[in-house]
């Protein structure tokens, strides 16, 4: 018998996967570029539930590979080993194995080193000199300091060794595989930028949307046993999936339609401008024609002078809401921790408040037993 494929591709032999589809999801104008992937698992074995999270190698911008590379001095052909030992040329190190868009205080050390004019790096690598540290590097990619310093020379493997390791990035799945049972949808806003008088980009990000589609995408399954749908269809479910947040709920509403589940599905979406923003608005309002998607509030927080989130709508609904908490239906929240999903908390405990006519210190008890009972889950990044 030949071996079970799913048994084969793991974190640590990423499936060679497809791009079949890199479509956009902003409209012209917007000041986002969110994209919607789907990655072709046919012969993979891969296997996935709502809520997982999909694993994916990038490369690094091969644009970006030969501006080190002559800023280094190096043709690109000379040996090197892979963080695992492995030899390769630099150019292929430079491109799959390591990171060079954040560097780190070794780097700096390093520079400060071979070059006495970097002498100012030397008092960031210190545990006093975090702060400083941190002003420095922000906004700023390996390439920056040898630019600055470029009498700090290198051999090509002490380059490699002041490198981290290029990790693989997770992304909410936006697919149910009963709907898709051979593909994964991901829906992810591709991050450029520009600092410090040069164009920044993200790493990942900009390979699904301008690298991937010639290229081998190895992927893997990463599971997330506490973001799943609830077992019991009849139960209703609150989804407050603001920006890319989206994705997993995405899933939940296909899996909810593809199992036939009773219970109500609410989701609160937000973005900048409803004309440009509204991510999946047609799917969306399918679901609601259909009666998949019983209620839909939207926040678009610059189509009015008053920035409006997704917290408010839920504030302005808290009636319904704290019924449908009272009829059993499950929270969920995908999206931004060190924002967002604070300010849906605190507005989850106001709701609570004031539609449930309890104390502070009830409400709190109240959304406690939430999370104790998994009625309130996170899925923050």
């Amino acid at each position: 018998m030949s071996a079970d494929p799913a048994a084969l591709y793991s974190r640590k032999n990423p499936f060679p996967a497809k791009l079949s589809t890199n479509r956009s999801l902003t409209g012209a104008g917007s000041a986002k570029d969110t994209r919607h992937f789907e990655i072709d698992l046919v012969g993979s074995g891969l296997a996935y539930e709502v809520g997982d999270s999909l694993g994916v190698f990038p490369t690094n911008n091969p644009a970006l590979v030969e501006e080190m590379l002559g800023v280094l001095g190096f043709s690109g052909d000379e040996p090197v080993t892979d963080p695992n030992g492995n030899p390769l040329s630099i150019r292929e190190a430079l491109t799959r194995s390591y990171v060079i868009t954040e560097k780190d205080k070794k780097l700096l050390a390093a520079i400060a080193e071979k070059d006495p004019t970097a002498a100012h790096f030397t008092p960031m690598v210190t545990p006093e000199g975090k702060a400083e540290l941190d002003a420095y590097v922000s906004g700023r990619e390996v390439i920056d300091p040898l630019l600055d310093h470029p009498a700090a020379r290198f051999t090509p493997e002490e380059f490699v060794k002041l490198l981290r390791k290029l990790q693989p990035r997770l992304y909410s799945i936006a697919s149910s595989q009963k709907a898709h049972p051979d593909a994964v949808h991901l829906t992810v806003a591709a991050v450029r930028y520009e600092s410090h008088g040069r164009k920044r980009e993200g790493v990942c990000s900009t390979f699904l949307a301008d690298r991937a589609d010639d290229a081998d995408v190895p992927v893997f399954v990463h599971t997330a046993k506490h973001f799943r749908v609830p077992e019991e269809l009849s139960t209703p479910v609150i989804m407050v999936g603001p920006g890319t947040g989206i994705a997993p709920f995405m899933a939940f509403l296909q899996e909810r339609k593809a199992t036939g589940a009773t219970g109500k599905n609410w989701l609160f979406f937000g973005d900048q401008k409803s004309a440009t923003d509204f991510l999946y608005r047609d799917e969306l309002e399918a679901w609601q024609a259909e009666g998949v998607l019983h209620r839909l509030d939207t926040a678009f927080s610059r189509d009015q002078a008053d920035k409006i989130y997704v917290q408010h709508r839920m504030l302005e609904a808290a009636q319904e809401l704290f019924e449908w908490l009272e009829q059993g239906a499950c929270f969920y929240v995908c999206g931004d921790a060190s924002r967002m999903a604070k300010d849906v908390d605190a507005a989850l405990h106001k709701v609570v408040e004031t539609a449930g006519g309890k104390s502070p210190e009830e409400a709190a008890a109240y959304v406690a037993e939430l999370k104790t009972s998994k009625r309130y889950r996170k899925d923050v990044y």
